[in-house]
């Protein structure tokens, strides 16, 4: 489990293709990787990852094609940066809200309002998603989180603080950029629940 509070940038070091996954090489920021463990698991660009081996900050994964496939890890390029979090311990502040790693859909930025330090964005989802966004309610994206703007047909509103824009990728941010997307574990639950009810009643 992850806070959604992005603690670090990579950067692509190194992307090698294999028969039926590739391999990731990171490097993180100095110290970053101070006594992980192999096995150990690290948000990258909210995806939950396990760590195959962490030398001098230098971050190695095998990533199978169902999650390059599900997420946007399969369009990274060599130096392309992505988000960072270590998983939580016990006594962890969270900061955000918690965050599992599995990514429900893949969102495009339509729109970026640059306004001094900070951004605004709006960023198209994928349909079957559109029902668990509200109106300041917490999302994920790229690890991150974050409070839902305004609600549209296909698409949804973000706010940057300057601090948001400064820690995480969301500095780079480029319309046409595609966003990993990880819906609010409770608000999902609710929303499921609520539509069941409504089916037995209908039933």
């Amino acid at each position: 489990m992850f806070t959604g509070i992005v603690s670090a940038q990579g950067e692509i070091k190194l992307i090698k293709k294999n028969n039926s996954y590739t391999s990731l090489s990171i490097d993180a920021p100095k110290g970053f990787a101070k006594n992980i463990k192999k096995g150990g698991s690290i948000s990258v660009n909210g995806v939950c990852l396990t760590i195959k081996s962490a030398h001098s900050d230098k971050l190695r994964f095998d990533v199978i094609e169902e999650t390059l496939n599900k997420t946007n890890l399969g369009f990274l390029l060599k130096k392309s940066k992505v988000n960072l979090e270590r998983s939580i311990k016990a006594n962890s502040e969270i900061g955000g809200h918690l965050v599992s790693g599995h990514i429900h859909g893949v969102g495009k930025v339509k729109k970026v309002i640059s306004k001094d330090q900070t951004k605004d964005l709006t960023i198209q989802a994928p349909a079957h998603l559109m029902e668990y966004l509200f109106y300041k309610g917490y999302i994920a994206l790229n690890g991150c989180s974050l409070t839902l703007g305004k609600i549209l047909k296909s698409s949804f509103a973000i706010h940057l603080i300057p601090e948001t824009v400064a820690a995480t990728t969301f500095k780079e941010v480029k319309e046409e950029d595609l966003i990993n997307i990880e819906i609010d574990q409770t608000t999902l639950n609710t929303v499921e629940t609520i539509k069941k009810i409504m089916l037995e009643k209908k039933a």
